[in-house]
């Protein structure tokens, strides 16, 4: 019998990822340890949209992304995620949150943590998230309501008539920061030609008071919404990740978007191009409403 326990506590150890060596581990990429154990995940599947959708704040704050590896009694092993030879797309592991894994690299422990360098890396399914329906893309007249700082319920068809720069965004997001000098700067330059930015931030309403210095910090120069979810950055054409920029026109058709920081080249670039669309419009209709015979050109 001791024999028998000797060789089954061998057999156990020996069935372990041994760190510190260059591994083959299967499991799902998540963004917190946290949030992977508020749930029996052997009965309660991870990475659903409200998953991912809090996934952005985690990473966004600076959690370290994680591999969850569960063996068959459903215990589960977490390794912290580091860059190696393998390419990621982006800046963080965003993007792989909720999907199923393959990944190769070399692992270690430092103060009881787990981690792996990756070198390879493998998608074997997609987020439960994929095969959720999938919020419709907006179809005519884009629409939006969200509440203001004030508490207000404002709407984006309230602004038809003038060029829209819709931004989504939020405070624990870095590449947002980065990108508000130039939005800022579109704001000042193009609201005498009917241009209005609005940032549409993804922080809830109690968390307004990061909003608040956030602004102050950057020197926002344009109204700011809140509680933008990922579902509503989908029926623009954008998300999970943020930031992600949509420009409406004055119709309220959405006509360009950006999954990723905007520069201020860029959006002049779009602006430009859409306000001489409308000049062109204008003349057109000018010239349509001369009568016959009768010079437009003063004498």
């Amino acid at each position: 019998m001791r024999r028998l326990v000797i060789l089954s506590i061998f057999l156990a150890f020996a069935a372990l990822p041994v760190l510190g060596q260059t591994l083959s581990l299967e499991g799902q990429v998540v963004c917190c340890q946290d949030c992977w154990v508020k749930a029996d995940r052997t009965k309660v599947p991870y990475g659903t949209r409200a998953d991912l959708e809090k996934a952005a704040e985690c990473v966004g704050n600076g959690d370290p992304t994680l591999l969850a590896v569960m063996d068959n009694t459903g215990n589960t092993t977490f390794y912290q995620l580091e860059n190696g030879k393998y390419k990621r797309r982006g800046e963080n592991w965003l993007s792989f949150i909720g999907q199923r894994v393959r990944v190769a690299g070399q692992t270690r422990k430092k103060q009881n943590v787990n981690f792996i360098k990756i070198d390879s890396l493998t998608v074997l399914a997609e987020a439960p998230a994929a095969t959720e329906p999938q919020p419709k893309p907006l179809a005519g007249e884009a629409e939006l309501e969200l509440p203001d700082l004030a508490g207000t319920r404002q709407k984006l068809s309230s602004f038809r008539g003038r060029i829209v720069v819709l931004n989504f965004w939020a405070t624990y997001c870095l590449p947002c920061r980065e990108e508000m000098p130039a939005l800022s700067a579109i704001q000042n330059h193009y609201a005498a030609y009917g241009v209005q930015v609005i940032g549409a931030s993804a922080d809830f309403v109690d968390a307004k008071k990061d909003v608040v210095k956030f602004i102050r910090e950057v020197k926002v120069n344009f109204p700011v919404w809140l509680e933008a979810s990922v579902a509503d950055m989908a029926r623009f054409g954008l998300g999970p990740e943020l930031p992600g920029t949509a420009i409406i026109d004055r119709t309220g058709k959405i006509v360009w978007t950006s999954k990723k920081a905007v520069t201020e080249a860029q959006l002049k670039a779009k602006l430009e191009g859409l306000l001489a669309e409308t000049e062109t419009k204008k003349s057109v209709a000018t010239s349509r409403s001369q009568p016959a015979g009768v010079s437009s050109v003063p004498s």
